[in-house]
């Protein structure tokens, strides 16, 4: 049986919750209690770090296309070479960069599905590194990161649950 305030077991008779203090009123429930935010979600969010890990990938693979095709001969564009010359290296390092930032996703998602302790405190850098530079899909996915795994509630529920997929 368990407490319909906090979801702590509770005896037959028992006035009060050990863990809440609310009163004991009427019978005591017999479901179980409420998963917390981060069961709920960490599954949800893994997965959209992984579509969003992906979709960087594409755009990774599209710009470092650009950079050395488009702007591999600067003459054919019609522009002089002195305006175009520094795009090359400037998108070949974005391109690498957001590559960079894609894989540390894919890792990051596989990390949360399968609870690896070191991948909250990686979705966490992750996400207020997307706050600013993937407007406005970033930002949402941040967002909801740092609503999941955030609060210090969070961080003892997280810890938890990858005690209990280690054992």
């Amino acid at each position: 049986m368990f407490c319909d305030g906090c979801g702590a077991p509770v005896q037959a008779g028992q006035g009060y919750c050990n863990k809440c203090g609310k009163q004991i009123i009427g019978p005591v429930s017999l479901a179980q209690p409420r998963p917390g935010r981060v069961q709920e979600h960490v599954r949800l969010v893994g997965l959209f770090w992984l579509a969003f890990s992906a979709f960087n990938t594409v755009i990774s693979a599209v710009l470092y296309v650009l950079a050395n095709t488009l702007f591999a001969n600067p003459q054919g564009l019609g522009a002089p070479e002195a305006s175009t010359a520094f795009l090359r290296p400037l998108l070949s390092v974005v391109a690498i960069l957001v590559l960079a930032k894609a894989a540390i996703g894919f890792l990051t998602g596989w990390g949360l599905l399968q609870r690896e302790k070191w991948a909250r405190v990686t979705a966490l850098a992750l996400a207020f590194i997307s706050l600013f530079t993937n407007i406005p899909f970033g930002t949402a996915l941040g967002v909801y990161t740092m609503w999941v795994l955030l609060p210090s509630e969070s961080e003892r529920e997280y810890d938890a649950l990858a005690e209990m997929q280690a054992a």
